[in-house]
């Protein structure tokens, strides 16, 4: 644990201990921004008072969640980073799966001890026919397994989301990915308040909302506290944080990976602007952090992780995450029904 004499050397972090330990109020985004340019040496102190942030405001259980889609490939949008857009010369292909593999995928992820299941589809939104084969999967899945049931189906009608919620989806996930200034040089095809308006009307009925960043884009450290500010405003249940994992044939497929440090120093930011908010580890993890950083950043603000494989990039093996929260003594959040 850092010392009171450690925290006092760097003001930002002796303001985040007396602001959001003792008062749960998050950081402001000039305060981010000081967080985010702590020198290497700090990083610990940092990590560490985000540690006891999310302790204090959060619990020590540690959420897990198995993630699957139901279409991959041949999405209409552009986002930069995708491989499953259908505008770039990207080796993934549209495939849809069936339910059976998707009530098989659900049981083997609440196997792990996962309380969450979530459904993607890689569309800008979802059509007559996708919204009736996700009902058709939710009522399947619920008569063979018991776990909550999330979607990222892209951006919805206010009709679409009064049916998902009647239906009992849990949560529903809408990334804002990056901030708003930042967000026209990684997306054209749609914008950053029509991302916005989903999550909107997903709170105003009733689901949590799964709300995300992508970092690692070509972002400045600015940019980086600018969306965890946002974020922030806009209280989302859970934050996923992404770290790019360039992909062939994507305009980020030469980006240079995000320095590991700068991640870490990312993960302590965001627990110090959502002191409640449930962090999650996604994708690109395992090449910026790796297994040690991975450790660093559990013990540093992140209280949830997806596991097992992400939509087209392989993940850490589930068993390795188990074992990892095993090893350091973090339960996991035991699954309540709420459908």
């Amino acid at each position: 644990m850092a010392g009171q004499q450690e925290i006092q050397q760097y003001p930002i972090l002796e303001t985040a201990r007396r602001q959001v330990l003792e008062q749960g109020v998050g950081l402001s985004e000039a305060e981010l921004v000081e967080v985010l340019r702590l020198p290497d040496h700090a990083v610990p102190a940092a990590l560490d008072l985000a540690h006891q942030v999310r302790l204090e405001h959060c619990g020590e259980e540690v959420e897990v969640e198995g993630i699957i889609s139901i279409k991959t490939g041949g999405c209409p949008e552009d986002c930069h980073f995708c491989s499953q857009s259908g505008l770039f010369d990207s080796p993934v292909r549209g495939v849809w799966l069936d339910i059976p593999e998707l009530v098989k995928a659900a049981r083997e992820t609440a196997v792990t001890g996962a309380t969450e299941f979530c459904i993607v589809a890689a569309v800008r939104g979802p059509d007559i026919k996708l919204m009736n084969q996700i009902k058709f999967a939710i009522d399947r899945i619920n008569e063979e397994v018991d776990i909550n049931i999330a979607c990222s189906l892209g951006m919805l009608t206010q009709q679409q989301v009064d049916q998902l919620a009647s239906w009992g989806v849990h949560r529903y996930n809408h990334n804002l990915e990056t901030a708003r200034s930042f967000f026209p040089q990684v997306v054209t095809t749609h914008t950053y308040e029509e991302r916005l308006e989903t999550c909107a009307m997903v709170k105003e009925a009733g689901m949590e909302l799964c709300c995300g960043a992508l970092m690692g884009m070509g972002e400045s450290l600015e940019q980086r506290a600018e969306l965890a500010a946002q974020l922030a405003a806009l209280e989302p249940h859970e934050v996923p944080l992404n770290f790019l994992n360039p992909r062939p044939g994507t305009p980020l497929e030469n980006q240079q990976l995000m320095d590991g440090k700068d991640a870490l120093r990312a993960i302590a930011a965001f627990r110090l602007a959502m002191p409640r908010t449930v962090l999650r580890y996604a994708g690109g993890r395992e090449l910026t952090l790796g297994d040690l950083g991975t450790r660093e950043g559990l013990l540093g603000g992140i209280n949830a992780v997806i596991v097992g494989n992400y939509l087209t990039t392989l993940g850490r093996p589930a068993a390795a995450d188990l074992n990892l929260l095993v090893d350091l003594k973090m339960p996991i959040k035991e699954l309540q029904k709420t459908l």
